[in-house]
């Protein structure tokens, strides 16, 4: 009978290397391990692959269905700031999305499926990741596309780590509805907003929720967050609708400050790159 034999007879040899224990505010970064996913290509010279310790900071947000945290990830020769967007289950949400954002989408696997429908646990647990990764997928594409959007660096289960937009001295940046820019900026700004969503009509995509609370305003130059409920709207019947509120939102706090700019006239140029 043959000795059995182990992997260093292959030629192979693991070392097992034990993480010390970290403080309660603090974790072992978990860039590309198994099961979390990382952001699209060409990375970012700021991004941190190597193994890292991530400490909590506070918290930069608190929605109705997710939280925004600072974390730190550091090694021992580089620090960067992050903002770490999670998504709470079901049962601790304050809000839950109308149905009419995810009309069209499809939920591949039929267990999920039967789950969420029943509304148990474990579907509403599905429920969450789904949100968050239907924000992955939507960030990772268009950041890919060139759009104003937070490079997403990693997801892991209902957590996205993504990129922190700062001002020029390294503060978070204000949302637009914070904002007040002069009249140049302020064209600016719209020029920007509309350009991307241009490329959103194009992809004949809606952001669903768009407004000035969901816009970054940093230096010369603007950022468009929060985008779960990213709307298809040649799929879902309420597309045009949500099209549409997107629309009147910008283009009325733009008014308010001043720029004469029409919802209507943008709502009709924006159908015109969706066909």
């Amino acid at each position: 009978m043959h000795e059995p034999r182990s992997a260093t007879d292959y030629g192979f040899d693991f070392t097992f290397e034990a993480k010390p224990d970290l403080p309660a505010d603090q974790r072992w970064s978990r860039y590309d391990e198994m099961g979390v996913l990382t952001g699209p290509e060409p990375l970012p010279d700021w991004v941190i692959t190597e193994m890292a310790i991530d400490t909590e900071l506070g918290i930069l947000k608190t929605g109705k269905e997710a939280d925004v945290h600072l974390v730190e990830r550091a090694t021992d020769d580089r620090v960067e700031l992050h903002a770490a967007k999670r998504y709470r289950s079901h049962d601790h949400r304050q809000f839950h999305r109308d149905s009419g954002y995810v009309e069209g989408r499809k939920i591949r696997n039929t267990r999920d499926r039967r789950a969420m429908a029943k509304g148990s646990q474990w579907g509403r647990s599905v429920e969450a990741g789904q949100w968050a990764a239907a924000e992955w997928g939507t960030l990772c594409d268009l950041w890919s596309a060139g759009l104003p959007v937070p490079y997403p660096i990693q997801l892991d289960g209902t957590e996205i780590l993504m990129e922190l937009i700062t001002d020029e001295e390294g503060r978070p940046a204000p949302r637009l509805a914070q904002a007040r820019p002069d009249p140049d900026l302020l064209a600016a700004f719209w020029q920007q907003l509309t350009d991307a969503m241009r490329v959103l009509a194009s992809r004949q995509l809606a952001h669903g929720d768009l407004s000035p609370y969901n816009i970054l305003a940093t230096e010369d130059r603007v950022v468009i967050i929060d985008l779960p409920q990213v709307v298809d709207i040649v799929g879902n019947p309420q597309g045009m609708d949500f099209l549409a509120r997107d629309c009147r939102n910008v283009a009325n706090w733009f008014v308010s400050k001043g720029l004469a700019v029409d919802a209507d006239e943008l709502l009709s140029e924006l159908i015109s790159y969706a066909w």
